[in-house]
């Protein structure tokens, strides 16, 4: 079943006419990879689709209605992740999670050490996220990921900083997502580790 169908979309910036005409539908346990080269529009894109940038003209439908007809149900079904981690220095992970997520839904205390096992973070580990590294944050931002429980994953190069076995890590938490009858659609320039038979590409040029 299509979840999103995106129609004709435009969208400038300054004089820049960055969405031309773009078109895509995505259905229900695929994960669509948007690929470019730098510059050529992939955040844009992304943040247009979750409705952070207006567009100039074209659609939006998630599950058949237009996303701006009723925001905020649309928004309950998002989770959305940029290149920042958009964590606060001065708490701990479960801190953040609590804080961040908790203001979408409500879980317990044993959701938020799922979620942070899930992603290999230690939920014992009380370092403040200014005291984290870049990898060990991004974790946490794909944590609060995971504890907002979703369908429709936008994510901006989720595996930016992360190691090895981290990348590994977002690729079995992604292929479970989409086994879900989940959807995402990520902006990245790395393989994503999903059969072949629930992925599709857009390139932006």
């Amino acid at each position: 079943m299509t979840l999103l169908v995106a129609d004709n979309l435009h969208l400038w910036r300054g004089e820049l006419h960055v969405l031309r005409g773009l078109s895509f539908s995505v259905a229900a346990g695929r994960c669509l990879q948007v690929t470019g080269v730098n510059g050529a529009g992939k955040s844009t894109l992304l943040r247009a689709l979750a409705g952070l940038l207006p567009l100039e003209s074209g659609s939006v439908h998630w599950r058949g209605k237009d996303t701006r007809a009723d925001h905020y149900a649309f928004h309950s079904e998002l989770a959305w992740l940029s290149h920042g981690t958009a964590l606060k220095g001065d708490l701990s992970a479960p801190e953040n999670l609590r804080f961040s997520a908790g203001l979408r839904r409500q879980f317990t205390p044993a959701d938020v050490d799922a979620a942070l096992a899930h992603v290999g973070f230690p939920h014992s580990d009380g370092r403040l996220a200014r005291q984290m590294s870049a990898g060990q944050q991004r974790r946490v931002a794909l944590a609060r990921v995971l504890l907002l429980d979703c369908a429709l994953w936008l994510l901006d190069e989720p595996t930016s900083n992360l190691d090895t076995r981290g990348q590994d890590m977002f690729g079995q938490i992604l292929s479970a997502h989409l086994e879900r009858g989940g959807l995402a659609i990520i902006a990245t320039h790395q393989a994503l580790a999903v059969p072949a038979a629930r992925l599709q590409g857009l390139e932006l040029s």
